[in-house]
């Protein structure tokens, strides 16, 4: 089979399987009619979560545990992963037993809402009032409030400054020109480097390159159409990805691949830690991972230099939402406002700092939140940020603009070709009935 056979075969398989998922949760959850609270349990609910690492996990019961103190109730969790939840959620409402109260990607919202399996909480007069304004479009379907914004986050560069300084350069880039040239000398020292000795496993490379990696990828290639002026969907919700701004973005992501490695974000932040690598866009988890296996690295961040005009990035988060079949459907929803309260979400950060910096406006900006290492750029870098485009077939959308990247990283596309193609399977999803 060739390359270009198998990404097709594995975009028609993708393509099959999400749409069998979705008709199969539309099915058991087709024109929900919103009843009243239902109290068959009425001390105790469900809540699903991603903090599944050991300390992210001790941190939320500590939290939890308050409230369960105060309602006299219990409140059992169970913990999901970003790689495996989302087929998790399906399982769960397609067989009638998800939980009272999820926690859901920003990009996820919509999808659920839409799926009938998420409580409509503006009924119940809950409004977004107290959270900063642009995670309310993420929260919403047709107007209605479905979920709640818990905390927010960007990604950033991340630059190391000893190589940076050995490559000549005596300050960080500002645009897209300057980090290429930049990954480009960086890259000369590791060629030179494997030349002086083939064998070595420590060479350094100028730029990290997301390859194939689901529910990542595109939160890589994103700023770069972004700050070129592209979208993928225009005000109207037409695919817009084949423009000839995504093209300048899409080819200098290739050039740095070039001018670097290509691998997952789990290895590119390991690669980065090491030292091995002059450049890489990550989160504030990798903040934490520096600290703890290499305080001594020399390292800096700063916004994503900009391909145009300004910097762009991707300004995702975390929300909770309350099921639509929740068996105490009262609990869950003070629940939910009560995890998503700032003053929750500041104790969160507190106690691991990828937490993410609270969703509540009042605390965003928090003394504690701008005293922490760095997070004086994600503030900085979160006022140009921009959410994930709202759309219930986000997921199959994130699909095949990741599927476009790697085939452009791999040669089997050019990058005209490559959104020439996500513009036809993009176009042929949003016009879906």
């Amino acid at each position: 089979m060739t390359p270009l056979e198998f990404f097709r075969r594995r975009m028609i398989i993708a393509a099959l399987c999400g749409m069998a998922a979705l008709m199969l949760l539309s099915s058991q959850c087709a024109q929900p009619r919103e009843g009243e609270d239902v109290i068959t349990t009425p001390d105790e609910i469900t809540f699903w979560h991603f903090r599944s690492e050991p300390k992210q996990r001790e941190a939320l019961k500590s939290i939890v545990a308050q409230f369960e103190a105060e309602n006299k109730c219990k409140v059992n969790l169970v913990d999901l992963t970003w790689g495996e939840g989302k087929s998790k959620l399906f399982a769960a409402f397609n067989s009638g037993a998800e939980p009272d109260v999820v926690e859901l990607g920003s990009d996820w919202v919509a999808q659920f809402s839409s799926g009938g399996v998420l409580k409509n909480l503006s009924q119940n007069k809950i409004t977004l009032d107290k959270f900063a304004e642009f995670t309310h479009a993420a929260a919403k379907y047709k107007d209605s409030v479905y979920a709640l914004p818990w905390n927010v986050d960007t990604r950033v560069m991340f630059y190391n400054k000893a190589l940076l300084r050995k490559a000549g350069f005596a300050k960080p880039p500002t645009n897209g020109t300057e980090l290429l040239r930049a990954s480009e000398a960086i890259q000369a020292l590791g060629d030179a480097q494997q030349s002086a000795n083939a064998s070595t496993n420590n060479r350094i490379y100028g730029f990290g390159a997301n390859g194939s990696d689901e529910h990542r990828l595109h939160k890589k290639i994103l700023p770069f159409f972004w700050s070129a002026g592209g979208d993928v969907l225009n005000d109207s919700g037409r695919a817009v990805i084949n423009s000839k701004e995504n093209v300048q973005g899409l080819t200098l992501y290739l050039a740095l691949a070039r001018a670097g490695f290509i691998e997952t974000q789990r290895q590119l932040d390991n690669m980065f830690v090491r030292g091995n690598l002059g450049f890489w866009i990550s989160g504030a988890w990798l903040l934490d991972k520096i600290a703890k296996e290499n305080p001594a690295l020399e390292f800096g961040v700063m916004p994503i230099p900009a391909v145009g005009k300004q910097s762009v990035s991707i300004a995702g988060g975390n929300y909770v939402a309350v099921t639509y079949k929740s068996k105490n459907s009262i609990l869950a929803k003070r629940f939910a406002l009560f995890i998503t309260d700032g003053k929750q979400a500041l104790e969160l950060l507190k106690q691991f700092q990828d937490a993410g910096i609270p969703a509540d406006k009042r605390y965003m900006n928090d003394d504690y939140v701008r005293s922490m290492p760095h997070r004086d750029v994600f503030l900085e870098q979160l006022a140009t940020a921009r959410v994930l485009p709202i759309h219930p077939h986000w997921l199959d959308i994130e699909r095949v603009i990741e599927d476009a990247v790697v085939e452009a990283l791999y040669g089997i596309r050019s990058p005209e070709q490559a959104l020439d193609k996500a513009q036809w399977l993009i176009t042929d999803i949003v016009t879906r009935p």
